[in-house]
């Protein structure tokens, strides 16, 4: 049996059109004119003239024109930079970590007034925002026992530090009228920073210097939470 294969169109059209040019076939007369009829959407004609009066219509396809061209054109951000902020906004803020012993610097310091004060003081020397989370955790040497915090102190608001900002606690050593007991001298000082929730871990801790002779403290000895105000801090 033999096989048949269909003609491609253009073959087709091509034989169609021969057939036509050589006589033998009937001629293609095309395809009827359409006939132009009015609709109800005709334009508005000028009275004087009879023209069709397309004024709006040219007017909205010269606005819509121009709007494209503008919206085309090269570096047209129409408000945003590249990234798709407005101009002049301030970007997203980093995220803020914990402040510890890796990202500030921490110094411990006696002061004259109040009497049987030390200062310590938290800058952060980081890249981010950073948190001074409830109160600093004070070890003198192996001691065994926890300072507990001066509860008066507490802020409305974790105490936020950005880059080379500084934050302050306060710290009793030992009580003025000499009230307090199993009084020693510490020769060092380990600060350790509270995460998020209380107790937990901040991260590394942070062992400032203290003087050669050490510092005295007794069972007195307690701190205040962590402030922005250094003179605040002392108050206590």
């Amino acid at each position: 049996m033999r096989k048949y294969h269909a003609l491609p169109a253009a073959l087709l059209a091509a034989l169609a059109l021969t057939a036509c040019q050589d006589g033998t076939g009937t001629q293609d007369e095309g395809a009827a004119k359409p006939q132009l009829t009015a609709t109800a959407n005709t334009a508005p004609t000028d009275a004087a003239s009879g023209k069709a009066d397309n004024t709006a219509a040219d007017t909205a396809t010269i606005a819509k024109a121009t709007k494209a061209a503008k919206a085309s054109k090269p570096g047209n951000t129409k408000g945003t930079n590249a990234k798709g902020t407005k101009p002049g906004s301030a970007p997203a803020p980093a995220a803020r970590v914990s402040c510890n012993g890796t990202n500030t610097t921490v110094t411990a310091k006696q002061v004259r007034r109040p009497v049987n004060h030390m200062l310590i003081a938290v800058k952060n020397t980081g890249s981010k925002m950073c948190d001074l989370t409830y109160y600093p955790v004070l070890r003198f040497d192996e001691m065994q026992w926890a300072p507990q915090p001066i509860e008066d102190s507490k802020p409305q608001a974790v105490t936020t530090l950005a880059p080379g900002e500084s934050g302050y606690a306060g710290v009793l050593l030992s009580a003025a009228d000499g009230s307090g007991t199993g009084g020693t001298t510490g020769r060092k000082l380990t600060v350790g920073f509270q995460g998020p929730t209380p107790n937990s871990s901040g991260g590394p801790s942070a062992i400032p210097q203290l003087p050669a002779e050490g510092v005295y403290y007794d069972s007195s000895l307690s701190a205040t939470y962590w402030l922005r105000d250094m003179e605040q801090a002392l108050s206590y």
